[in-house]
């Protein structure tokens, strides 16, 4: 069992820490079946969050998230940055064994879901994109299991 974070606000995501093998679809890949990985540990003993990507394919980026919250008001938000110098903020919430995650933007959109298994021994992944405001469309897709 995970430890508790120091920030008690975060303890709903202590069930992600760990290292994950990722087998991962795209839309724009139509067919393609991708392989990576990614890694969820604690800052500090849990101050905040970090969560590493990567898909063994050069076509995708190299990602370092910061996930941190706000005790108070109950939310919780993302900082991401990837090796193609993309920076952006989302928008996180919680609910039970799912994990949603947004922007809006007037250029790129994105929303992702990730459904994490009873045991925390696996999570499902689902994402949308919406470019230019126009209709929101599949993006990356992932199934994740422990190392």
């Amino acid at each position: 069992m995970t430890p508790s974070p120091r920030n008690k606000a975060l303890a709903p995501f202590a069930r992600l820490i760990g290292r994950w093998k990722l087998s991962a679809r795209h839309p724009m890949f139509p067919g393609e079946q991708f392989h990576g990985e990614a890694s969820f540990e604690w800052l500090d003993d849990g101050a905040f969050l970090i969560w590493h990507s990567k898909i063994d394919d050069a076509r995708f980026p190299v990602g370092i998230a910061v996930i941190g919250g706000d005790d108070e008001r109950d939310e919780y938000f993302m900082l991401y940055f990837d090796d193609r110098g993309v920076s952006r903020q989302y928008d996180l919430a919680v609910e039970g064994n799912t994990i949603s995650w947004s922007r809006n933007t007037p250029t790129f959109s994105q929303r992702f879901t990730w459904t994490i298994a009873d045991d925390a021994s696996a999570f499902v992944t689902r994402g949308q994109m919406s470019r230019n405001g126009g209709p929101w469309e599949g993006d990356l897709e992932a199934e994740c299991t422990r190392f």
